[in-house]
Order: structure tokens, then sequence, then C-alpha cells
């Protein structure tokens, strides 16, 4: 190994491509340890050296192997990044040049090339984009203008061209930090949303001229990753929103789809624009339907998750974060428009049965945004119960009684927004009861233990699985606050259905957890102690273990 260092270390001499490609070899190949941490040494000194950057375009086109190019391509990168402003100015625009020209040449071979060296091209786009950090757009005013001209000459070439814009994007406003500085970061900003006109015209000439799938989903990605900053006008005002709700029913590009409607769902705009984003809600409403029936049954999406393609769960998956995304930022303009009531119902219900899916990261995903939205029901409920007491002709004299699971009618009868609200979402906070009733989490578990004579308590912790039963255990004390009855009545059913021949150990569980979770949270008189003795019944009439004479599983 020490001859192939020297002759590969030697730069006074040509490049021997043939002997770089046995060391990758050896390498990635099977040898022995020994052989294959010498090729390592030999490969880092080479990729270290200062000229070894003025080798790759020999590399590159001499390289018969993927390894072999791509130790080339980083060591093009690790110059850009680390040493580019010290090179020269021609060798600056050399390096420019020669990369640029080497994606348009991979990018306009046959598509079946093409595609068998993505990870290639990936790796020389992501160069691109270090250089256009660098560069752009002091010193590389015409990039984006040429990029656009040339995407329309080869819908290969336009299909790299949204992988390099969607780069782009991700690599100023997702990655800058540590890497650029503030006055750049900001520069590159600027300059992106001055061209976006330019990024949006070529985005919606694909979409309305070319028929190709994978271009198609290429330049449905791109716009996802700048939908998140782009000025308004280009989403309401132009045609981007009808493109993509055409899109979103067509299996190919559902998921795409959906991820950029859930961008622009869950952006802030001023008041001017809540009618838009009603209408785009109402939109979006009637395409699903095409997809998923309305109202549909709780296990209808669960099976079908469970049953379903990885495109399939991904699309549940896609749809639970459009929902949770544009309801926490919207939902109130739509509880204020009576037309938008069904809508906003659908939209909720459905939302519903995917936090049923088994999937944690879904079930995590609707339980955040479940927990937002009933404590906002519950508060607004309560300023409106509390203002009726107050401002009712015994509240000065009377004894000022407050309580949480009382129905609260408003002042002289008239309902205020907290019982509307109540009111409007009766059926979702219904169902939402039994949701956390049926898939509460596991609380802490706590051991009893005997260590030398000495009575010990052990915990057991699970962190996801507390925090996940801590949101659920808040969610339903305030579900319950606001109506008992509902909350007693649905345990109460569950425990006879229990004891009526359907019984299993998971549904007692978290029966067991979800009454748990709420004792103490309620008035004496709110929380009968029947309900408790019936789980203890229950439990003990199933033959679970005892100790002494308590119920180990009822104990809580």
């Amino acid at each position: 190994m020490a001859d192939v260092a020297s002759a590969l270390l030697d730069f006074s001499q040509p490049m021997n491509v043939e002997l770089l490609e046995t060391t990758v070899a050896v390498f990635y190949g099977p040898g022995t340890p020994e052989q294959r941490g010498a090729a390592e040494k030999v490969l880092k000194a080479f990729q270290e050296h200062p000229e070894a950057w003025t080798r790759v375009d020999v590399i590159l086109e001499k390289a018969k192997t993927q390894q072999t190019k791509y130790i080339a391509l980083q060591i093009l990168e690790s110059v850009i990044k680390f040493r580019w402003a010290a090179l020269p100015a021609e060798q600056r625009e050399g390096i420019k040049t020669y990369v640029s020209n080497l994606i348009i040449k991979y990018s306009t071979t046959s598509e079946q090339d093409y595609r068998s060296q993505m990870t290639f091209m990936n790796k020389l786009n992501l160069i691109l984009v270090q250089i256009l950090k660098q560069d752009w757009p002091a010193k590389w005013p015409n990039f984006i203008t040429d990029l656009v001209t040339a995407s329309k000459t080869n819908e290969t070439l336009c299909e790299n061209s949204m992988l390099i814009l969607k780069l782009l994007s991700e690599e100023v406003f997702d990655f800058s930090r540590g890497e650029l500085t503030q006055a750049k970061t900001r520069e590159l900003k600027q300059t992106l949303n001055t061209e976006f006109r330019s990024i949006h015209e070529l985005c919606m000439f694909v979409l309305g001229n070319t028929r190709k799938t994978e271009l198609i989903k290429a330049t449905l990605t791109a716009l996802a990753a700048y939908l998140s900053w782009i000025p308004p006008g280009y989403i309401f005002e132009g045609q981007l929103v009808q493109a993509l709700l055409a899109m979103f029913p067509q299996a190919p590009f559902r998921n795409v789809a959906l991820q950029c409607l859930t961008e622009i769902g869950q952006l802030q705009m001023p008041a001017e624009f809540d009618s838009h984003f009603a209408s785009f809600y109402r939109a979006f409403t009637t395409q699903l339907v095409q997809i998923l029936p309305p109202n549909p049954n709780v296990l209808f999406i669960q099976q079908a998750y469970e049953t379903g393609t990885d495109e399939q769960q991904v699309f549940v998956q896609n749809l639970g974060m459009f929902y949770t995304g544009f309801f926490k930022h919207h939902i109130q303009y739509l509880e204020t428009q009576p037309a938008e009531h069904e809508a906003l119902l659908l939209g909720l219900n459905n939302l519903v049965a995917i936090s049923y899916v088994s999937d944690r990261e879904v079930l995590k995903t609707c339980l955040d945004y479940w927990n937002v939205f009933v404590a906002d029901v519950y508060t607004t409920h309560c300023q409106t119960t509390l203002g009726a007491v107050i401002g009712s002709p015994g509240a000065a004299g009377g004894d000022g009684g407050f309580s949480f699971g009382s129905p609260g009618a408003a002042a002289n009868g008239v309902a205020g927004p907290g019982m509307a609200r109540k009111l409007l979402y009766i059926d979702i906070l219904k169902r939402l009861r039994a949701l956390m009733i049926n898939r509460m989490a596991k609380p802490e578990e706590v051991i009893i233990v005997e260590d030398e004579g000495q009575i010990i308590r052990e915990t057991m912790k699970d962190t996801d699985q507390l925090m996940q039963y801590r949101t659920m255990r808040e969610t339903l004390i305030y579900l319950s606050h606001l109506d008992y009855e509902d909350t007693e009545n649905q345990m109460l059913d569950k425990l006879r259905s229990q004891m009526g021949g359907t019984w299993s150990w998971q549904a007692l569980n978290t029966l067991c957890w979800a009454i748990g979770s709420i004792s103490g949270s309620m008035n004496v008189s709110e929380a009968p102690l029947s309900l408790q003795l019936h789980m203890a019944a229950c439990a003990c009439c199933k033959g679970c273990v005892r100790i002494d004479t308590t119920c180990a599983r009822c104990w809580w």
C-alpha cells in the first residue's frame, strides 16, 4: 500500500485512475481488516491533499465505479465549502462551468441512464447548490433565468432542475444556520423571493404541459419546499391552488399534492385572507370525497391503514397533518361562518377516525392537536359560564358556587360563544371521550418490591408513553369537565360490555387507566363510588391475580 499511496499522492505525474479504483475496491471489498484499514488511510490522504480537487475531472471522466466517482465529488464539495474564497477567480469560474455542464450532460442522456445514477446526480446537484450559496446572486445573477430557460428544452433536465430548486430552498431556509452569515442568508432569501416569479412560471408550465409522472412529482416536491414562504398572491390570486386540488385525487400525485396543500393550509396570513382559506378548505373537502367516504366509520380508516400499501399509509399520515395544521390556524374563522360548519365537522370527524390508527406517530400528531382544541373549547365555555354566574341577579348575594360539571347557561338565557362552541362540537367531543377511553396510554408503572425486609416503590418509566399519557389525561379531564355525565356513561357502557361477554385485558387496562387519569379532578358528588366498585367487580370476577384482598389490576 505504500507504493500505491506514493503513486496517488504524486501530483507531478498524470492521474492513475485505475490504481485509485483498485484502492477503492479494496476499501469496499471483502478483504481483511488490515487491508481495508490501509486502503482507508491512502484514500483519506488523497482526499485531504490540497491539489486533489485538480484531479476530479479526470476521475469522473475515466472512473467506472460509482464509489470512485462519489469520492471525487466529495473532494470537490470540500473545496467549495472550505476553500472557495481562496481560489483564483478563473478557477472558480472554471469549476462552475464544469459542474453546470456535467449536470446538463448527465440530465440529457437517456432516462434509464439518468435514473440508474440518481445517487451521483443528487450529490452533483448538492455541489451546485454549495456553489450558489457562495456566489449567487452577486457573481451568478442569471442563474435562475438560465435554469428556467434550459429546463423547458428537455423533460429529464427539467426534472433535475426541480431537484436543484428544492435543494436550494432547503439549504437557504432550513439548513443555513451555522453555515452562512445572517447577512448572506438574508440576501439569499430576498433574492429567492424576487426570483420566485420565474420559478412559479416554470412550475405552472410543467403542470400544464406534461404528462410525465416523475416530472410532475418532482415539480410538486419542489413547490412544497417553497410554499411556506412565498408571497400569498402566488397562492390565491393565480391558478396554483386549483392545479394542486386537481392533482390531489389522482393516485400517482396524491401524497405529494397533499404535502403542498398542507403547507398552504398551515400558513398564517392577515385577516383579509380568511375567506380565501375557507374557500380553499371547502374545495379540498369536495375533492377528498372522491378518495375517502364522508364520515367514515372508526374501523374503516384503522383497518385500511393496517392492510394498506405504504403509499396509502403515508396518505393517512399526511391527511392527519393537513387537518391538524389547518385547524390550528383557521378553525376560529370557520366557526364564525355557518355555511362552513358542515365541512368543518366532516374534517374533525375524519381526524377522530385517523386518531384510531395504530401508528404511534400518527396518534401523537392527532393528540397534540386535540389537547389544544379541547382546552380552547373548555376555556371559552368556562368564560361564558363564569360570566353568566357573575352577571346573574343572585350572583352578588348568593353562595357564588361554581362547578365545572354544571351545564352553565348564559346570562338572560342567551348562549354565549363558549356555549355555542360546545353545542357545535357536541358530537365531536363525545367521540373524543370515546377515543381517550379506548386509547388511553399506560401511566407510570409502580412496582412494590421487598429489599432486605424494606418495602420499596420502584417506578418503570417509558418516556414517550408517559408523555402520551399526560397529554391524554389532560385532554380527558377537560372533556370530563365539559360533560361529566357523558364521560361517566361511556365508561359504564364499556364496563357493561366487559361484563357482557366482550371482555379483554387490553380493553380493561385502558378503561382502568382512563378512570384513574381523571380521579381527583372532580367534585366528590361528581365521582360516584359505584363506578370504581363496578370496575373492581368486573376485573376481579375474571380471575385476575390478587395481592392479599386487593385486586392488583384494579389498584390505582
